[in-house]
């Protein structure tokens, strides 16, 4: 069989399964607002969405940022993470804010919190606000 028919059948069977991840489990349509970060109140602003299949995007305190994740859910797995260079005074939160999202692998989602955790912590508390 020509490689490109094998490369167009594996290509056909990725696009048309399902979609699995958190966007399919509530996460979609929504824009989630940082509250706790590492059990502390997040003083600056955060937010996270999941505008396509397998993407995750938002704004972290200082720069608008965008990643994959292709997880089933539970499960989350983001990263890396891509962002603009834009400096601010909250660059130190957004680093902090940045290393949770790549740290997290369980995803919660009750009525309108989102919980990302490591295997045994809470690392990010989410809000939606449509």
């Amino acid at each position: 069989m020509p490689s490109h028919i094998i490369l167009l059948l594996i290509l056909s069977l990725t696009i048309f399964q399902p979609d699995e991840t958190l966007r399919s489990y509530g996460g979609a349509d929504r824009t989630w607002h940082l509250v706790t970060l590492k059990g502390a109140d997040f003083d600056a602003t955060a937010t996270l969405t999941f505008p396509s299949r397998n993407r995750i995007a938002g704004q972290a305190p200082c720069n608008r940022y965008f990643s994959r994740n292709a997880a089933p859910y539970p499960w989350i797995e983001i990263g890396p993470i891509g962002a603009t260079r834009r400096a601010c005074p909250d660059l130190q939160a957004e680093q902090a804010y940045f290393e949770a999202l790549e740290a997290v692998n369980v995803a919660v989602i009750e009525g309108d919190t989102l919980t990302l955790s490591d295997e045994e912590t809470p690392l990010l508390v989410f809000t939606a606000r449509d």
